[in-house]
């Protein structure tokens, strides 16, 4: 059963910065490409970044480019989200999604998420 956990969010103030973590069990961790989604209050789910299965590239949305940077471990078996010069608008719950077939920037082709965890940018 594939099973991903996100820990990391929290309360940060503008400018800020959090790192994100999802531990990966129940596949092939390096096997599969990797994305971060995330959702605002009351809005749909927004693609944010994807890795590949080396960790060799990686893919933003024009929204966190130049602040966010996306990493693996394969190893851990864990994926990572570095989340600098953080601002309100950035504030929803951010999933670790993968898929067995789908790596690309719809988040609703992806079948399996974790349950969230929520950052909170404000002062």
């Amino acid at each position: 059963e594939v099973q991903l956990v996100e820990s990391g969010g929290g309360l940060v103030q503008p400018g800020g910065s959090l790192r994100l973590s999802c531990a990966a069990s129940g596949f092939t961790f390096g096997s599969y490409d990797m994305t971060w989604v995330r959702q605002a209050p009351g809005k749909g789910p927004e693609w944010v970044s994807t890795i590949n299965k080396g960790g060799s590239s990686s893919y933003f949305a024009d929204s966190v480019k130049g602040r966010f940077t996306i990493s693996r471990d394969n190893a851990k078996n864990t994926l990572y989200l570095q989340m600098n010069s953080l601002k309100a608008e950035d504030t929803a719950v951010y999933y670790c999604v993968t898929d067995d077939l789908y790596a690309g920037t719809d988040p609703y082709e992806y079948d399996y998420w974790g349950q969230g965890t929520q950052v909170t940018v404000s002062s």
